[in-house]
C-alpha cells in the first residue's frame, strides 16, 4: 500500500468506506464486513470513513478497530441522521460529535466532516462549532462533502478545511471542473468516493442487471437509460486498458482517480475480502501519460453522445405520463434531477427540495398514494426547470 501525506497526516491511497453498512446496497452481514475491515488493516489501509447516518456503522467500526486504533486515520460525518433535512447548527454539531465519539469508542476523531448542506444554518456557525471541537481535542481535523461548490468555497474561506469529499470516477467526472480547482486554490485534500462507480466499473454488470430491493442503485441515475449504456462502455474501455497492465477494470478506475490532482485517497466500500484485495490493487502503480490522454479522448466522445440523449430523456420523462410502478417512477424523476444539475439546467439548491419530496413519496403506504405524490413532483420539476433554463 502506498501512502500520501497531507498537512502532516499519512493517508493510505485506498481507503475503506462504511456506507454499505447502512444497507444502501442491500442487506450486509455485519460479521462479514468486520472481517473485511480487519483484512484491510492487515493490508495497510489506515483511512476508515463512516458517518452518523450510516445506521450502526460507527459502532461496528469502533469495535473492530479498537485493537489498532492508533494505526487508523478515523473519519466520520455530521449533519444527516434520521431525517431528510440536514442539521448543522452549532448545538447539534457538538452534541452529534459527543454521540459519535461514544459509538466509535474513542476520545478523538481524526477527521470530522460536514455531510450535507444545511442552507438554513450560516457557515460561520458550523465552522465555530468545528473550531471549538478541535480546540477541545474532540477532533483533529475537519472537512466537507456533498455540498455545492459555492458553499464549499465559503467553508474554505471561513474555516481551516482539511479535505473535500467528492464523487469521482471515470464515469462521474464533474468534480474535476467544480471541486478539484477549489482543492488546489485552498490547499485542501480531495477525498474521492464511489471510485468504481458503485460497482459498474468492475465489468461485472451488464444491461438488464436487477438489484435486490432496497439497493439504491435501483434509482441511481448512473444505472438508468443512456447513462448506464455509457458506463458499460467505459467499463469495457477500462478492461481493454487493464490488459496492457495486467490489471482489472476496477483497479484501472482506482488508479485513474489517484492520478487526478490533489486526490489524497480513493475510498472504496468492499463487502468481501476478494473485492477489497482487488480494489487495493489500484494502488502502487500508475497509468502512463499516453494512456491517460487516450482516456480523455474517450471521455470527450462519451460526453458529446450523452449530452443530447440525456436532454432528450429529461424532456420525455417530464412530458409523458409517469410510470405506474413506484420504483420505476422514482428512478425516472431522480434521473431528471441528477442530470438537470449535471447539464447545468438547474442548480443543486433548486433540486434538493424536490429530491426530498421524491424520497418522501417513495415511502408512502400504498403504491397509489406514492404515484399520486410523484405526479405532483413531476409537475413541480417541470415548473422549476422552465424557470431556470
Amino acid at each position: 500500500m502506498r501512502y500520501r501525506s497531507h498537512r502532516g497526516e499519512k493517508i493510505s491511497e485506498v481507503g475503506f468506506g462504511c456506507y454499505s453498512l447502512s444497507g444502501a446496497y442491500g442487506a450486509k452481514d455485519p460479521e462479514d464486513v468486520k472481517k473485511v475491515i480487519v483484512r484491510a488493516h492487515d493490508l495497510g489501509v489506515n483511512f476508515f470513513d463512516t458517518a452518523e447516518g450510516y445506521g450502526n456503522a460507527e459502532k461496528i467500526l469502533g469495535e473492530v478497530i479498537k485493537p489498532f486504533r492508533d494505526d487508523v486515520f478515523l473519519c466520520t460525518k455530521v449533519g444527516f441522521k434520521g431525517s431528510l433535512t440536514p442539521n448543522l447548527k452549532k448545538g447539534y454539531v457538538k452534541k452529534a460529535c459527543a454521540d459519535s465519539l461514544e459509538r466509535l469508542g474513542t476520545d478523538s476523531i481524526d477527521l470530522y466532516q460536514v455531510h450535507f448542506n444545511d442552507s438554513e444554518t450560516p457557515v460561520a456557525e458550523t465552522v465555530e462549532a468545528l473550531d471549538e471541537l478541535r480546540d477541545d481535542g474532540k477532533i483533529v481535523n475537519y472537512g466537507v462533502g456533498h455540498l455545492p461548490a459555492s458553499r464549499i468555497g465559503e467553508y474554505c474561506r471561513k474555516g481551516d478545511v482539511f479535505s473535500v469529499m467528492m464523487e469521482l470516477s471515470p464515469v462521474t467526472r464533474l468534480s474535476r471542473q467544480t471541486l478539484l480547482p477549489l482543492c488546489k486554490e485552498f490547499g485542501t485534500a480531495a477525498l474521492a468516493f464511489s471510485v468504481t462507480g458503485r460497482g459498474v466499473l468492475t465489468g461485472k454488470f451488464r444491461k438488464g442487471k436487477v438489484f435486490e430491493e432496497g439497493d439504491i442503485r435501483n434509482m441511481d441515475a448512473l444505472f438508468q437509460r443512456e447513462s448506464f449504456d455509457s458506463a458499460l462502455r467505459t467499463a469495457d474501455k477500462l478492461a481493454e486498458l487493464g490488459k496492457t497492465y495486467g490489471k482489472t477494470p476496477a483497479q484501472v478506475a482506482v488508479a485513474w482517480v489517484l492520478a487526478q490532482p490533489n486526490v489524497a485517497c480513493a475510498l472504496t466500500g468492499p463487502s468481501t475480502i476478494a473485492h477489497l484485495e482487488e480494489n487495493l490493487g489500484g494502488s502502487g502503480w500508475t497509468i502512463s501519460r499516453r494512456d491517460l490522454d487516450e482516456m480523455e479522448g474517450f471521455f470527450k466522445k462519451e460526453e458529446t453522445w450523452l449530452d443530447k440523449r440525456r436532454r432528450d430523456s429529461i424532456r420525455k420523462i417530464l412530458a409523458a405520463p409517469l410510470k405506474p410502478n413506484r420504483t420505476e417512477a422514482v428512478a425516472d424523476l431522480v434521473y431528471v434531477l441528477e442530470n438537470a444539475v449535471a447539464l447545468e439546467l438547474a442548480e443543486e439548491k433548486d433540486v434538493l427540495p424536490l429530491l426530498r419530496e421524491i424520497l418522501a413519496a417513495r415511502e408512502m403506504g400504498t403504491e397509489d398514494e406514492s404515484i399520486k405524490a410523484l405526479v405532483r413532483v413531476q409537475r413541480a420539476i417541470s415548473e422549476t426547470l422552465s424557470k431556470v433554463k
